[in-house]
């Protein structure tokens, strides 16, 4: 099978560095919000104040 080397990742990372350099950090905030609150989500944690409807007191 094709086992990509060293030059090839370098590139493949130059590449993407120029064609999303300057949102990287965006993206990745927003990728790591998104992990947090899917952890938060199957943990069913309390201190979530962004619950669903049916478990909001009325």
């Amino acid at each position: 099978m094709f086992a990509p080397g060293f030059w090839e990742i370098l590139m493949l990372t130059l590449v993407v560095l120029l064609l999303f350099g300057n949102r990287l950090p965006s993206v990745m905030r927003s990728l790591g919000q998104g992990i947090t609150e899917f952890k938060k989500g199957v943990k069913g944690d309390p201190t979530d104040t962004h619950g669903r409807l049916e478990d909001r007191p009325d």
